[in-house]
């Protein structure tokens, strides 16, 4: 059997998975082999036998590496003894705190740990208390557990915040030095109302020259983005740290920056009527909506005004209105950037870019952090016409990067694999719907999928399953293209405040402005060696990193990995607030929307409170479901009952489980679904057996019971169970399977001759 090394991922369940450095195919590690180890470490592992379905099972053979970093958890005193219990389930152990290794922390109280001892095959690890956050429930205590339990940077060094303190409050000349002065264009940053730094405004007004043929009409475009890489240089302490997060995270309430806030929301932010320096992309947009020509050049802009989504989506819905009136000498201007965003629009769906309907919520938080409540965010032609502004200057710093052939960072994101495309091609024949993909897809094939089930029911089941078909993005040097938006190169270029690969471009622009190449330092390279993801390859040793192309990639696959890690700590936050925000809604019931199916059961949104919970398959009543996975559906086996995303239902909130962030939910069937249901059962099986349906799991769970207490009856020769006997008034009906098999018995078997006399 073959030795394979890897990093262990462990299971809230107990057991384990090997993530092999090489290869594709995790490898199972039972709760027996996984006593000795902990999740995060680096083993050598034995494959030792396969199951029915070709997985591997291992065995470890040796620790490579252990993991050091801290581990947050709850302190806990049981019979004297003081542990911690993980907030991370997959360590799947508690950890051993000695008496004078507590650090004058409380029982109860979230602490950080550093093991002392690792576990072993007959006793436990061991720890000391490093860092007491404080008591599970202090406001923003989620947000403390989230950034340690996922290792997020949270803490600038002391030479960053020096750095920092020494940077200027306000331009001087020296800064103004080789820039084109465009404060006297009316260029404005549109937001959030919630927006706390400004990295992007933008201008537009029509634009002709040229006579003839060869004339242009259009407009003139012009992105203006904050010009980070003029105050963040290479080596020194800011860029390190900025380099280290690579990426800002935003949770509710709070936000851990990349850069410290002198810059995020001072020098670097486009506030209004303040001078700032800027990189702007300055672009001509024909009338059909394609880049006719478009230069990059370093500049120095004052903001006009800084407007808000809804105010600027007000203007342009009633030009004459009080919003309007408000910001009167803007309104042209506002009015020429809706014309080229409708134009970028129309570009767009020649493109044939995917584009779904998708409802992105928003959590409102009191005073003490906790949900006051979750509202849908609206995407209205404002949020759009930023958008397309935006990918209009991303994509000329790609093509601008490209015809250079200069080496930076592209933002990749690949087509479907062939098996997730087989999947998809199977489940849209098992539709019906007469339409498919190709063996190559493209994306205006998504795209006339999206558009033509649109208008279905079950859309959101369909859009889904285009969505999960998709690769994940991610940075890359090795230029791929980007499959949803359909554009040959793409890149980041205009968020250089909050993620650094966009940092990483501007400084990449600049030199080429200046006739040379920008060559990543060799700091960038002392970054520990990003995980290895399921179905990818290895990443490549940061220590091995020779050329040139092999450090972009390093680059790359650092902030990819940082951007998942952001996601993954704002998701923790959100499921825990919605965790704690639903335990005071136990016992209530609402109505949802069945969001995924899976073979355990279905995962049901809210409609009133957009959040997300479980019903298990237990709970879908007395019978036996089988999971289509083609169709993405459960199916009754004895009622013939679908379910499938889209679905509407009635749930109750049964459970809430903090410390896994999951909520239960129970199935409520009015009295309309379970006629339904007693009508199914009967055209089933045409009995009368095939009573009235139960009402609730409860009842579903009592009739189960009843009758497997009537079969045991008659099996052992007695009475049956229910009042009245085998053959009075109220006596149990025959059971169906038992009643076919006696019929089938007596027309087989010869019937006994009688006796002469």
């Amino acid at each position: 059997m073959s030795e394979v090394e890897g990093t262990l991922q462990g299971h809230r369940d107990g057991h384990g998975f090997l993530i092999p450095d090489e290869g594709q195919t995790d490898i199972y590690l039972s709760q027996q082999e996984m006593h000795a180890v902990m999740h995060g470490d680096r083993l050598r592992v034995r494959v030792v036998r396969f199951d029915k379905r070709g997985r591997p099972e291992g065995r470890v053979l040796e620790i490579l590496e252990r993991k050091k970093k801290p581990i947050i958890g709850r302190l806990l005193l049981e019979s004297g003894i003081w542990l911690v219990a993980p907030e991370d389930k997959r360590f799947g152990q508690d950890i051993l705190i000695p008496k004078n290794a507590i650090a004058n922390a409380a029982a109860g109280q979230i602490v950080s740990v550093e093991l002392t001892e690792p576990p072993s095959l007959y006793s436990q690890p061991v720890g000391r208390v490093v860092e007491v956050l404080g008591e599970i429930d202090d406001p923003g205590m989620e947000i403390e557990i989230a950034v340690r339990k996922y290792e997020v940077p949270h803490a600038f060094s002391a030479e960053t915040l020096t750095q920092a303190g020494k940077l200027p409050d306000r331009l001087r000349a020296a800064d103004l030095k080789q820039r084109i002065d465009l404060r006297d264009v009316a260029l404005v940053t549109i937001d959030g109302e919630d927006a706390r730094d400004f990295d992007d405004a933008v201008y537009c007004e029509p634009h002709k020259q040229g006579r003839g043929k060869s004339a242009f009409k259009g407009w003139r475009l012009l992105v203006a983005i904050a010009d980070v890489s003029h105050y963040v240089k290479p080596g020194e302490p800011l860029d390190l740290d900025a380099y280290e997060r690579a990426t800002s995270v935003y949770f509710p309430r709070r936000v851990i920056p990349m850069l410290p806030e002198k810059l995020s929301n001072g020098l670097c932010s486009l506030n209004p009527q303040q001078d700032r320096l800027a990189m702007v992309c300055d672009m001509l947009i024909t009338e059909e909506g394609a880049t006719h020509a478009y230069q990059f050049y370093p500049a120095v802009i004052c903001s006009q005004a800084r407007l808000t989504y809804t105010e600027v989506a007000a203007v342009l819905g009633n030009t004459h209105g009080p919003e309007a009136a408000k910001r009167s000498e803007l309104v042209p201007h506002l009015l020429h950037l809706h014309e080229v965003y409708r134009a970028l629009l129309s570009d767009r769906q020649k493109r044939g870019a995917v584009d779904f309907d998708t409802v992105e919520t928003q959590i409102v938080c009191d005073d003490n952090g906790r949900i006051e409540k979750i509202m849908p965010r609206v995407r209205n032609e404002a949020h759009r016409l930023i958008e397309e502004a935006m990918l209009a200057a991303n994509v000329c710093a790609a093509d601008f990067i490209t015809d250079a052939k200069h080496h930076a960072l592209f933002r990749v994101h690949e087509g479907p694999t062939p098996e997730k495309r087989m999947a998809l091609q199977a489940y849209l024949r098992a539709l019906g719907l007469g339409l498919g993909l190709s063996d190559d897809p493209t994306p205006g094939e998504y795209q006339a999928i999206a558009q033509a089930t649109k208008d279905r029911p079950d859309s959101t089941q369909i859009h889904s399953m285009l969505l999960r078909s998709m690769q994940q993005a991610n940075y890359t040097s090795a230029n791929a293209g980007h499959f949803g938006l359909a554009y040959a190169a793409y890149t980041h270029f205009t968020s250089p405040i909050r993620r650094y690969p966009d940092l990483l471009v501007h400084r990449v622009i600049k030199a080429m402005l200046m006739g040379k190449r920008y060559l990543l330092d060799a700091s960038k390279m002392k970054v520990p060696m990003p995980p290895k993801r399921p179905g990818r390859a290895k990443p490549l040793d940061p220590a091995l990193a020779s050329t040139e192309l092999e450090r972009w990639e390093v680059a790359g696959a650092h902030c990819s990995a940082n951007e998942r890690r952001a996601d993954e700590a704002s998701r923790d936050v959100e499921a825990w607030l919605k965790c704690r925000y639903m335990r005071e809604h136990l016992g209530e019931e609402f109505a949802g929307t069945v969001s995924a199916v899976t073979s355990f059961g279905l995962f049901v949104q809210l409609e009133a409170l957009y959040v997300e919970g479980l019903i298990h398959i237990t709970e879908l009543g007395g019978e036996y479901f089988r999971f289509d996975e083609v169709r993405q559906e459960l199916r009754g086996e004895r009622t013939g009952i679908r379910y499938a995303t889209g679905a509407r239902v009635q749930v109750q909130v049964s459970r809430v489980d903090l410390d896994g962030r999951k909520i239960d939910f129970r199935l409520v069937r009015d009295s309309e679904e379970a006629r339904i249901v007693a009508r199914a059962q009967r055209d089933k099986h045409g009995h009368a057996a095939a009573v009235a349906a139960p009402a609730t799991a409860v009842e579903a769970l009592e009739q189960v019971k009843r009758s497997d207490r009537e079969l045991k009856a008659e099996r052992k020769g007695g009475k049956p169970a229910a009042r009245g006997g085998a053959g009075g008034k109220g006596a149990a009906p025959a059971h169906p399977i038992k009643a076919a098999r006696k019929t089938a018995r007596g027309a087989a078997e010869p019937r006994p001759r009688s006796k002469r006399r």
